[in-house]
């Protein structure tokens, strides 16, 4: 895919393509300093994503408590949502990433995609301010927004709840192995509560805890 054909389908006209190109640099192909990738765009996107979303839940959920925003925020800026929207934009073919990177499947990658998605989102908000970015996130975010009419409640909340709805202790979380390259992390995590342990991998710690606080949850259902 172009980098034309693909700003078609973002539904912004670069006025700097150069920032798009960087958006899908990936680290593995900007040489050994980085900053020629799209590390610190992916900084900047995140940010601007994070008070897109913010403003549009307190737009459209004028009834809603600080609480139930803050879950439906995490949800639509989790790795997940954000892996998912750039798969749906064609992000991954158009990356560039080290060649042998390549052949092992790093675009598919969920932590990857997430990262182009946010720094697409600095790109081009840089490109053409906040509401350019504004009306690409509204886009991309429509559905995804719109689909839950009740709050959601994540593996962890869950979790913690249930256990302070019984009287017990809260959980522990203890991180079991941290491996992989810097590029493509992979966390383990243990969770122990009510005097039974499981485990969770992701690619971040909070990622990790969440596999292993729905791990948990899983097991109880099974019981």
């Amino acid at each position: 895919m172009t980098l034309a054909a693909l700003a078609a389908r973002l539904g912004h006209a670069f006025r700097d393509p150069g920032l798009l190109e960087r958006a899908l640099t990936h680290r593995s192909a900007a040489g050994r300093s980085g900053l020629a990738s799209n590390e610190r765009l992916e900084f900047l996107g995140d940010r601007v994503l994070g008070l897109l979303i913010a403003e549009w839940l307190v737009e459209r959920f004028p009834q809603e408590r600080e609480g139930a925003l803050g879950r439906r925020l995490s949800v639509l800026v989790s790795a997940p949502t954000l892996a998912e929207i750039g798969a749906s934009l064609g992000l991954g073919e158009a990356l560039r990433v080290e060649k042998a990177a390549g052949k092992a499947g790093l675009r598919a990658e969920q932590n990857v995609l997430a990262d182009a998605t946010e720094a697409v989102i600095g790109a081009i908000y840089l490109d053409g301010g906040l509401e350019a970015a504004r009306r690409f996130v509204r886009r991309a975010f429509a559905e995804r927004i719109a689909a839950d009419p009740t709050p959601p409640v994540n593996a962890k909340s869950r979790l913690q709840e249930l256990l302070l709805g019984r009287g017990l202790p809260l959980p522990e979380y203890r991180l079991i192995a941290a491996e992989g390259p810097d590029h493509r992390p992979l966390f383990t995590v243990e969770v122990v509560a009510a005097g039974r342990a499981a485990r969770g991998s992701g690619e971040s710690k909070q990622a990790a805890q969440q596999a292993a606080a729905a791990a948990w949850l899983a097991g109880e259902d099974k019981a």
